[in-house]
């Protein structure tokens, strides 16, 4: 379901952020820049192109400027362990996807870390809609924090300006699960779209942008009766902790996950037009650290022997609360679910955060999919990668056991 749909306007303007930012580049990334297109939506990008920008949207977008999530300053972690053994090529695999970077954390040891693209560990590669995953986190920890009193309060509690509109009956909860009800065509082959719209959306007077455009929708069907993807919600659910917390998303990040998480580089958060955090997309960070962010998930996310979101958070965060029309998968709190426990963040394009608690499995992926944004042969391949590593770690227990 991570597909072009989920493309923002807000960071689809790829330009050099003044000479500055165009000498600060290596000279690979200059050279495939050297063309730099047009057309503001990045599907119509060259694979070349979005090579070289994936590793340097927050330093190339012109209408895409970006908080800065500082480092730890004690970094976790990362012990090397024993070489993952798989039965497939990893070569072969990378190659399929177009990995930049590939991760895997079993029990908080790194067994697999591959790096393609001409792409390093010492980069920063965006999450795109990863970053929904990262914006539901901090929704927990403003609930622990008593920002937000409950999932199950009105969206319009915390956002006012939605008073009066569709989104006046609907809960955070709803919104959480994209089960709103509210009308929404997020098609970006379709000009005439709400994705395609809402970016260029004149706001009204002493109204933020996207509430102005959001609070004007229709309702379709009755709150919490259907699921459906829609990026503006998310957004939404980024001003919502935003509004909550008095705090940019990126400093409550640095304050509830990457300074405690032990995060070894510093991130970017990148801003809509109205220099506000998306709450739905384009976190950069390195690939270590988005394993890190899985292994702190995993871990309970926990500071000194406390969580940072309430008791029983992941357990619900992480469950299917509604069908997406696929076998053995749904929806949780801005998780994709499986039916065996595990769940992902998913971003187009080939990003990805998996994580297996049974196994304490992480499996970190960055790439640039040739096929595209939905890229089904490669979602599958992917898919299969994930089932092939649960595989290889279920055949060691039972070679230790004997």
């Amino acid at each position: 379901m991570t597909s072009k749909k989920l493309v923002l306007g807000a960071l689809v303007v790829l330009g050099v952020a003044g000479v500055g930012g165009w000498f600060s580049l290596d000279k690979e990334t200059r050279g495939l820049l050297a063309t730099v297109p047009t057309n503001r939506d990045i599907l119509f990008w060259t694979v070349p192109q979005r090579d070289a920008a994936f590793r340097a949207l927050d330093r190339l977008s012109i209408l895409a400027k970006a908080n800065v999530v500082p480092t730890s300053g004690a970094p976790s972690p990362l012990p090397t362990g024993a070489p993952l053994k798989l039965t497939s090529d990893i070569d072969s695999y990378m190659a399929g996807q177009r990995s930049a970077a590939l991760l895997v954390v079993h029990d908080g040891k790194l067994r697999l870390e591959r790096y393609g693209l001409g792409f390093e560990a010492a980069g920063r590669w965006t999450s795109f809609s990863v970053a929904k995953s990262f914006t539901s986190t901090l929704v927990g920890a403003a609930v622990k924090d008593g920002f937000i009193k409950s999932l199950d309060d009105k969206v319009s509690l915390y956002i006012p300006d939605l008073k009066g509109s569709a989104y006046d009956e609907v809960s955070v909860r709803q919104l959480l699960t994209m089960t709103s009800g509210v009308k929404w065509n997020e098609d970006y082959a379709d000009p005439n779209s709400d994705v395609a719209k809402f970016n260029n959306h004149k706001p009204e007077a002493g109204v933020e942008a996207l509430v102005s455009y959001m609070r004007k929708l229709p309702r379709d069907v009755p709150a919490g009766t259907r699921w459906l993807y829609s990026t503006g919600e998310t957004n939404l659910v980024g001003t919502l902790v935003q509004r909550a917390t008095q705090k940019p998303l990126a400093t409550y990040l640095a304050e509830k996950v990457w300074g405690p998480a032990g995060m070894e580089q510093q991130a970017t958060w990148l801003l809509s037009k109205t220099g506000q955090e998306i709450g739905g997309c384009c976190v950069q960070a390195s690939p270590r650290d988005y394993a890190r962010m899985g292994q702190f998930i995993l871990n309970g996310a926990m500071v000194n022997g406390r969580s940072i979101v309430p008791d029983g958070w992941w357990a619900e965060a992480t469950t299917k609360h509604t069908d997406i029309g696929m076998p053995g998968r749904g929806y949780g709190y801005q998780w994709w679910t499986y039916d065996d426990g595990s769940f992902t963040a998913r971003g187009i394009f080939g990003q990805g955060i998996f994580i297996d608690p049974k196994r304490k499995l992480v499996i970190v992926s960055n790439a640039n999919w040739a096929g595209g944004a939905r890229d089904k042969v490669s979602t599958v391949a992917r898919d299969a990668f994930y089932r092939e590593v649960q595989k290889a770690i279920d055949d060691e227990g039972v070679a230790q056991a004997k």
